[in-house]
């Protein structure tokens, strides 16, 4: 059965919210067959990246990048999945309070770095989550899961 993994950082509600949904598609009952397997980013690690198919990435943009707990899963698996993982699919959410520019910039060098597949247009905004953006989020995680079935 493929593995989608997601890493993520949500310390806020309006994180938790983006996660949901998009965790609501990545689980979406029309996707039978993907194992979803989500981990803070603080904890996820080496073994985890290597047992999945897929990833969908979350983080805040804080002080113009990311978050602090993502660019410690990158720093501690990078080098050693590289090679390995190098084509899988991938997406991302980011969102912000004023700006997300630099986080933007980074995830893009990041999973550039790796060789990911950048399979959904990624979700990135600023300000409150509305219902469209929510209804991306879903979308997001629904396309990412999809692209493993």
């Amino acid at each position: 059965m493929p593995r989608l993994l997601v890493v993520q950082h949500t310390p806020t509600d309006r994180l938790v919210s983006i996660a949901d949904a998009v965790l609501g598609g990545a689980r979406h009952p029309d996707l039978e067959g993907v194992e979803v397997q989500v981990l803070p980013a603080l904890e996820a690690g080496i073994d985890d990246v290597l047992a999945a198919d897929g990833y969908l990435l979350g983080t805040p943009a804080n002080f113009g990048y990311i978050s602090g707990a993502l660019k410690h899963f990158f720093d501690t698996v990078y080098d050693h999945v590289r090679d390995e993982t190098a084509k899988r699919p991938f997406s991302y959410w980011i969102h912000g309070g004023y700006d997300t520019t630099g986080a933007e910039r980074a995830m893009e060098q990041i999973t550039t770095g790796l060789g990911w597949n950048l399979v959904a247009e990624p979700l990135v905004f600023t300000g409150e989550p509305s219902e469209a953006h929510l209804e991306a989020a879903l979308e997001l995680g629904g396309t990412v899961a999809a692209t493993l079935t």
